[in-house]
């Protein structure tokens, strides 16, 4: 099982709370969790993901084991400790802050 954790105007859409967990089925990479993800919570298309392009959303980010993966590309191996559940993945709203 993978753990994933959601930012809280997701788990809300969601009705969840806590972390999640997922199991998805061949190789581990960001593709396949949002996949699983998605299909598991379908109120999720389209708030991570672009509909159309499937591209991370602008202000989202992801983490796993102390790594920013959001550039990675999406059919990349997760991190060994995320797939065997010991780290989970983040999906974390960024925030833009500009000057006073």
């Amino acid at each position: 099982m993978i753990r994933v954790v959601i930012p809280a105007h997701l788990r809300i859409l969601a009705n969840v709370s806590g972390e999640l967990e997922l199991h998805v089925e061949g190789r581990a990479t960001q593709r396949t969790l949002l996949d699983a993800l998605e299909a598991r919570y379908p109120m999720l298309l389209g708030t991570i993901r672009d509909h159309h392009t499937r591209r991370r959303r602008p202000f989202l980010r992801f983490f796993a084991c102390e790594q920013d993966l959001s550039l990675e590309l999406p059919d990349d191996p997760l991190p060994e400790a995320v797939t065997r559940g010991d780290e989970p993945f983040l999906i974390v709203g960024g925030i833009a802050g500009g000057s006073l």
